[in-house]
C-alpha cells in the first residue's frame, strides 16, 4: 500500500533496520488517523503515537493501520491519553436527516506483521467510550516463530466524573495472535446492554453486571523478549492465596499460559483505571530493559 493509495482513516508503518540503525521506510496516514514519531535520545526502539484529530473518534469513523516490522527491528506503538469514542463530534449538532444517515459505529482495525527477530509492543492508553457510543476494534498480529510481541487492550467505564459508567451502547474488541501461520490466541470482548425481554428474570444493566470494576485490561505476550516477564508473572500468580472475602478486592488478575508457556494472556480488572495502570507498570517492569527507560516510562507513567 503506497501513501498515494491511502483512503481516509488508513495508515501504514514500515520499520526496518540494517543492524546499525533503525528507521521508517514508510509512515503515512490520512484523516482522522494521525501518526507521530518523536525523536528520542539513544533508543533502539522507535515510538509511534497513534492519534486522531479533534480529540477522539466519532460514529462512522473507520481507522485501519497496517504495520510491518521487518527483520530484527523493534517498534512501540503508544497513544497520547485514552482513545475517546464519541457518538458524534463534540460541539457539532446534526440535523435529523444527517443523524439518521450517519453510521453509528466507530471502527478501528490494526494488522501487524512482525518478521524474524522483530518485536512489536502495542501499549496504548485505554479506550473510553462516551454515552451511547458504539466501538468495534479488531487487532491481528502475525509473528514469525522467533519474533516477539506484547499487545495491551483495555477499556474504561466512561466519564465517571459526569455520571457516565458503562453508558455506551456497544463495545466489541477482537484480538488475534498468529505465530508461524498458527493462531495461538484469540480473545474477544463484547459489552452491550442485554435485551430486557430476553427471559423471565429481571435483566441486569451492563453497569450492574460489570460492577464494582470500572476498568478491564487484557495483555497478550509472546516471544523471547517477554520470557523474563512471563516467568515473573507465573511466579507471582502461583504464590496467590485464595480465600473468602467480605467485599470484592480493589484489583483482580488472572494468568493463562499459551503456546507451551512461550506466551501468556493476562486479564486485569480494577475499581479505578489508575490502579490498573500502576499494576501493569510493575507487572511488566522487566520490559524496561527491552524498551529502554524512556520508552517504558512513556507507556506507563
Amino acid at each position: 500500500m503506497s501513501s498515494r493509495a491511502l483512503r481516509p482513516g488508513q495508515g501504514r508503518i514500515v520499520l526496518r533496520t540494517d543492524g546499525y540503525s533503525t528507521g521508517f521506510s514508510e509512515m503515512s496516514a490520512m484523516y482522522p488517523l494521525k501518526l507521530l514519531s518523536p525523536q528520542l535520545p539513544s533508543t533502539d526502539v522507535p515510538v509511534v503515537y497513534m492519534m486522531s484529530y479533534g480529540g477522539g473518534l466519532v460514529g462512522g469513523d473507520c481507522v485501519e493501520l497496517e504495520v510491518d516490522v521487518q527483520d530484527g527491528a523493534r517498534l512501540a506503538i503508544l497513544s497520547q491519553g485514552s482513545t475517546k469514542v464519541f457518538k458524534s463530534r463534540p460541539g457539532q449538532r446534526q440535523s435529523a436527516a444527517a443523524h439518521a444517515q450517519m453510521p453509528s459505529a466507530t471502527t478501528q482495525k490494526l494488522h501487524a506483521r512482525i518478521s524474524p527477530k522483530g518485536a512489536l509492543f502495542l501499549l496504548p492508553d485505554p479506550v473510553t467510550c462516551f454515552r451511547s457510543a458504539k466501538y468495534h476494534q479488531i487487532q491481528t498480529l502475525h509473528l514469525a516463530e522467533d519474533s516477539s510481541a506484547v499487545l495491551l487492550d483495555w477499556v474504561t467505564s466512561g466519564r465517571k466524573s459526569l455520571g457516565e459508567e458503562w453508558a455506551f451502547s456497544r463495545y466489541y474488541s477482537l484480538n488475534e495472535v498468529w505465530v508461524g501461520g498458527q493462531r495461538i490466541a484469540k480473545d474477544a470482548t463484547l459489552l452491550e446492554e442485554r435485551d430486557s425481554e430476553a427471559g423471565p428474570l429481571t435483566a441486569r444493566t451492563l453497569a450492574e453486571t460489570l460492577a464494582p470494576y470500572s476498568c478491564y485490561a487484557t495483555v497478550i505476550m509472546y516471544g523471547d523478549l517477554t520470557r523474563k516477564t512471563i516467568q515473573h508473572l507465573f511466579a507471582a500468580y502461583s504464590s496467590i492465596t485464595v480465600f473468602k472475602q467480605r467485599a470484592p478486592p480493589t484489583l483482580l488478575w488472572s494468568l493463562s499460559p499459551i503456546c507451551d508457556n512461550k506466551g501468556c494472556v493476562v486479564r486485569v480488572a480494577a475499581k479505578d483505571t489508575e490502579d490498573v495502570k500502576m499494576w501493569l507498570g510493575k507487572a511488566l517492569s522487566d520490559l524496561e530493559s527491552v524498551l529502554g527507560v524512556d520508552v517504558y516510562r512513556m507507556a506507563f507513567s
